[in-house]
């Protein structure tokens, strides 16, 4: 049974993009606690997290790639 709604933030990837990608939404929480993602949002993803609340991804894989000349 669902009882309220919580934010969170889904890191995931899309099945036609290689590119990681996020979303900010309100899902519906069990009793026990458990974000209950409806199919229709999981449809042609692969998610890799669930984060709790609104997150602010600085960087990702894949953002920047840097040449071994600019690390050192």
């Amino acid at each position: 049974m669902q009882n309220s709604l919580t934010l969170v933030t889904i890191i995931y990837y899309h099945e036609k993009s290689l590119e990681l990608l996020n979303e900010v939404r309100s899902f519906p929480i069990t009793t026990q606690g458990r974000v209950v993602i409806p199919e229709v949002f999981k449809k042609d993803k692969s998610i890799v997290a669930v984060c709790e609340g609104k997150i602010k991804i600085l960087n990702k894989l894949g953002d920047r790639i840097l040449l071994d000349s600019e690390v050192a």
